[in-house]
């Protein structure tokens, strides 16, 4: 098992590039299902998820040509409408083939999907959506089995007003893939806002998808006949920016983020501005400097534009080691609070009570052996270790390979000591 090594107290200095969105590409990858016509993609990171996930499509039988950061998908001879348990167990984003399935097909057999230990993350709003679109759907050994009546033979999903419960980033995008080839107009209501929603239903437009009011929290598609092929690049992944930037404010130093998108991260700007770094924002770059311990700052998670739950453990990692006391407050996962015994370790001072976490700074944190627990967890660790004094070990790394495109090579190159071992 591989480990990062890293010798903490080096100030970051220098450029990054910044990777294509893991959660813009992952739905998008699906979305190739939807078309019998080739999908061009540019600027697809390489991470294990995007792996998982182009190894499942390829085993339903989609067609695919990599040549660096572009892949062409081509769904012409689709054999196998099933997503089995051994893929779908590393990575819940693998529901998202359910709908462009359902959808193209009139059927699909999703197994119930696994992924980071971070708290509930419910599937019955993708079933109830699609239940409401006119598809039959049962739960049978651990399997969601869609089927719409008249399947190959030419059913169709039908449009259908759908109110989600609870705001729903995969919810969003599944339905809003079923509902392009649907009969009819769906109109989903309190609909996810994020940016890779919109980057979605960019790519699923250049399809030929009619879709009005993404970004917003009422989408309305009205289904059209076929989809067919287009040419798309992946937005900028704005959580390895604020991971980077975070990292910076943390360790001290002056670093510029090539190829990113400040108009997407405003809140976490301006919480990083708060802890005292200074912000220059021009065109796709982002600089950062900061010269002085970070003052620590109070965050509280919810669905965007509010704070990111993906930038919740980052900030943490940089309020242990900040001016004053902070209060770190977690709406969204029940159980995203795993990385705080291991911070400790490092000699963080931390007190939790239900979804609440209270941080008082200390001058040092010592380096220590730790252990990563869910993706975003292990940047946290990573940001911890490179602010601690003497080596910190980051185990089960594997994590960090799922959503962080070559992370230590990007850190070592802004001067950071950070190797990884085995």
């Amino acid at each position: 098992m591989q480990k990062l090594s890293i010798l903490g107290g080096a100030r970051l200095n220098g450029e990054v590039r910044i990777s294509g969105a893991k959660n813009a590409a992952l739905p998008i990858l699906c979305a190739s299902l939807l078309s019998s016509d080739t999908l061009q993609l540019d600027n697809v990171p390489e991470l294990n998820d995007v792996a998982t996930m182009r190894k499942l499509l390829q085993q339903m039988g989609v067609k695919i040509e990599a040549n660096g950061s572009q892949l062409a998908l081509s769904a012409a001879h689709i054999d196998k409408l099933e997503a089995p348990y051994d893929m779908v167990k590393t990575m819940r984003a693998s529901i998202l083939v359910l709908g462009p399935l359902a959808a193209r097909f009139g059927e699909a057999r999703v197994s119930l999907p696994g992924g980071c230990a971070i708290g509930s993350r419910p599937v019955d709003l993708h079933i109830k959506g699609l239940q409401a679109m006119g598809a039959e759907i049962h739960i049978e050994h651990g399997y969601i089995h869609a089927q719409v009546p008249g399947g190959l033979a030419g059913g169709r999903l039908r449009g259908a007003r759908i109110m989600f419960d609870l705001v729903s980033v995969t919810g969003t995008e599944n339905l809003m893939m079923a509902a392009t080839l649907a009969d009819g107009v769906t109109v989903l209501e309190n609909a996810a806002r994020e940016p890779e929603v919109v980057d979605l239903a960019h790519c699923l437009i250049a399809m030929g998808a009619k879709i009005e009011g993404a970004g917003s929290d009422t989408i309305s598609i009205t289904g059209v006949e076929k989809l067919h092929g287009a040419n798309h690049r992946i937005m900028p992944d704005r959580i390895e920016s604020g991971t980077f930037l975070v990292a910076a404010a943390a360790a001290g130093g002056n670093i510029t983020l090539t190829g990113a998108r400040a108009d997407i991260m405003e809140n976490v700007l301006e919480k990083l501005q708060e802890a005292g770094a200074t912000i220059q924002v021009a065109g796709d770059r982002i600089n950062l400097q900061m010269n002085k311990r970070p003052l620590a700052v109070n965050v509280r998670t919810a669905p965007y534009p509010a704070f990111p739950t993906d930038m919740q453990a980052q900030f943490m990692a940089m309020n242990t080691i900040a001016e004053g006391s902070a209060m770190v407050v977690e709406t969204i996962f029940e159980n995203r609070f795993m990385h705080v015994q291991e911070l400790r370790r490092l000699g963080a001072q931390i007190e939790v009570e239900g979804n609440t976490a209270v941080i008082k700074g200390c001058a040092q944190l010592e380096g220590a052996t730790i252990m990563a627990t869910d993706l975003r967890a292990s940047a946290c660790l990573v940001i911890a270790g490179l602010a601690a004094q003497g080596e910190t070990i980051v185990d089960r790394i594997y994590h960090l390979d799922r959503g962080y495109e070559h992370i230590e090579s990007k850190l070592s190159q802004l001067g950071a000591q950070i190797r990884r071992i085995k």
